[in-house]
């Protein structure tokens, strides 16, 4: 399998934005080509990988915004059609290699963003459609070239947003679905072809972001999964057709980002949860995933900051304790869940920032320790409870932010690490307790956020990753100890917000999914490590706030977003010039924050500061040509939502 984007680490390697994956382990290969911008678009035909973009140099030599690249080695062929502006689309029939993009010339010629490229020379053939828009998807079938994209004019005639071109002459076919707005995706299949984008309308019919269109007539099929946002990919395989997107809905069902729906049917398959704000704790017991933060809402529910998910489906079950403040901290026991916040109220009882919790019903037990300032984390071993946070005082002892209690009554032991700052995270084995944080010293000595302390003596091991910025989870599997949480750096090794550390070194291992924004809890199950934060992309797919993942590669999307959320859609264009489009929509009317980021995290732009808007679609201009070229954040807050999505920014 072939990757291409906006990554630096793929399949457990380091990987500059293009890879070659296997396709049962998904890790990487030998094959690295390498480049400096990004690759939209690949195409594969016998022994050569043909690479479009926005990059000026990649499998070794300069290449612009595409190229062709040995399958075997990664090296750039002689090919060079060079393009002078981004490509988005390519395939390849033949001899022939079709570009869609934003391009003006390419293989020596004027081309107005679609081409066809001798895959020997390198040429533009005299096939010229000329769009007067973006041709962001291409596909061919037999005699015929499908097209999408921006553009109202293909060929002299008018064509919204879709059309056919005969594949050797470039003449624009009668097949007409005429969409409403940008089609971003396509994929054929027998005499069905498959359109995502944003349009309301194709086909002649009301087809949201979706739809399935007879390749003779043109016109719409019954298939409707009705997405509720952009469709900007499609894959067929046998009678699943797969789309990913920025949609919360697809096929009935919720499913953010990513989802799979019947070819016949359009009906959605599998499991998705959804929290409708951060997650900042998971555990996992048996068939349920217990999850806890900010949320109001996760499986299909209302729940107040703490649920419990089954593991098959992701629906929320009965079991809901509500509390009145963050949830920051869970354990499981057969018997018991252990909470740990801000909360001053759950289960049904006061409770000063940590309590039992019936795994049943999900009442508080008669176990109080009362701590006098928030608790981050917990752990479990035997008769005793281990907790961490903000607090100086608990189970009836001073206790500086780390204290072992007994089960039992509630009482603190001996056992008094003492750490000179805040203790975020607690994972406890049965000779070692893992503690993760802000603090620079901990159990009598200088630990750097993450620490390993003996159970007994609460003395710090000589385990040091020593990382760069705060430790906000942690989690054990076998010999590993995952970390998670706002450092670039840990174990020896550049890390973004998530890694492995070995048990017995400290030293990083090669597993690397790198989160873009912060990582606030980590639970490991089998095969299956599971991540909550505050992020928007991880394992370089996109992802909300919640991901399952293996091998270091996202594999199951733990997350869809809830329809009557607020959806941030992808600027336009983009990558940009500096002149953009920022859409979003809102389901109701809400004071809307909207700021844009570098990559450091330094706010570069307020484009709306609580500014009240009414509910549905909504543009906001941006003119970025004050700003340096590269990758800036979007961030919209509005109630309890914030969704950050990226623009690229190029001279």
């Amino acid at each position: 399998m072939y990757a291409g984007g906006e990554f630096a680490t793929i399949g457990g390697q380091v990987r500059n934005g293009i890879a070659a994956l296997s396709a049962s382990t998904g890790l990487a290969s030998a094959w690295n080509p390498d480049k400096d911008g990004v690759v939209y678009a690949l195409a594969v035909s016998g022994t050569t990988v043909y690479a479009g973009g926005i990059f000026t140099f990649v499998g070794g030599q300069p290449r612009s915004c595409i190229a062709a690249l040995d399958a075997s080695t990664g090296v750039a062929s002689a090919w060079n059609p060079n393009a002078n502006f981004t490509v988005w689309a390519l395939a390849v029939s033949g001899s022939t290699v079709y570009v869609g993009g934003e391009f003006t010339t390419i293989g020596g010629q004027a081309r107005s963003g679609i081409a066809a490229v001798d895959a020997s020379s390198g040429l533009a053939s005299g096939w010229n459609p000329n769009a007067n828009g973006p041709v962001y998807a291409v596909a061919v079938s037999g005699t015929k070239a499908y097209v999408g994209g921006a553009f109202t004019i293909l060929g002299g005639t008018t064509r919204n947003h879709i059309a056919a071109l005969n594949a050797t002459t470039g003449v624009v076919t009668s097949w007409d679905p005429n969409a409403d707005s940008d089609v971003d995706a396509l994929a054929v299949s027998g005499t069905t072809v498959y359109a995502g984008g944003t349009f309301t309308s194709i086909g002649g019919q009301t087809r949201s972001s979706i739809a399935a269109l007879d390749a003779t007539t043109g016109l719409a099929t019954a298939w409707y999964p009705d997405a509720d946002g952009e469709v900007d990919a499609l894959a067929v395989n046998g009678t699943t057709v797969y789309a990913g997107g920025v949609f919360g809905k697809l096929g009935g069902a919720l499913r953010s980002r990513i989802g799979a729906v019947n070819a016949t049917t359009g009906v959605a398959t599998a499991w998705n949860p959804n929290a409708n704000a951060t997650v900042l704790a998971l555990a996992v017991s048996g068939s349920t995933v217990y999850a806890s933060g900010l949320f109001a809402s996760i499986g299909g529910q209302p729940r107040n900051r703490i649920a419990a998910l089954d593991a098959a489906n992701g629906l929320a079950a009965a079991w809901n304790p509500s509390a009145n403040s963050d949830v920051n901290a869970l354990f499981v026991t057969s018997t018991t869940v252990y909470a740990g916040g801000a909360f001053t109220n759950i289960g049904g009882a006061a409770r000063n920032r940590i309590a039992a919790l019936s795994v049943t019903s999900g009442l508080a037990t008669a176990w109080n320790p009362n701590a006098d300032a928030s608790i981050n984390a917990l752990g479990v071993s035997g008769s005793t409870v281990y907790a961490s946070g903000l607090f100086a005082s608990i189970g009836g002892q001073p206790r500086n932010r780390i204290a072992a209690l007994d089960a039992a009554n509630g009482l603190a032991a001996a056992w008094n690490p003492s750490a000179n700052s805040d203790v975020n995270a607690l994972f406890v084995t049965s000779t070692t307790v893992y503690a993760g944080g802000a603090f620079t010293n901990i159990g009598g000595a200088a630990r750097n956020r993450i620490a390993a302390l003996s159970v007994t003596s609460g003395l710090a091991t000589a385990w040091n990753p020593n990382a760069d910025a705060s430790i906000n989870a942690l989690g054990v599997a076998g010999s590993t100890v995952f970390a998670g949480g706002d450092f670039t750096s840990i174990g020896g090794q550049a890390r973004s917000k998530v890694a492995s550390l070995d048990g017995t070194s400290g030293v990083a291992t090669s597993w690397n999914p790198s989160a873009s924004g912060s990582v606030y809890a980590l639970a490991v199950s089998g095969s299956v490590a599971f991540v909550g934060g505050f992020f928007d992309v991880i394992g370089n797919l996109p992802q909300t706030n919640f991901a399952a993942m293996g091998s270091g590669v996202v594999d199951v999307p733990f997350q869809p977003r809830d329809p009557s959320l607020t959806l941030l859609r992808q600027n336009e264009p983009n990558p940009c010039r500096g002149r953009t489009t920022i859409p979003f929509s809102l389901p109701r009317a809400a004071s809307v924050t909207l700021k844009i980021y570098d990559v450091a995290g330094r706010e570069v732009a307020n484009l709306l500061e609580n500014e009240y808007r009414l509910p549905g679609r909504h543009e906001v201009k941006f003119d970025g040509r004050v700003l340096a070229s590269g990758v800036y954040m979007y961030r919209l807050v509005t109630g309890g939502t914030v969704e950050t999505r990226k623009m690229v920014l190029v001279r």
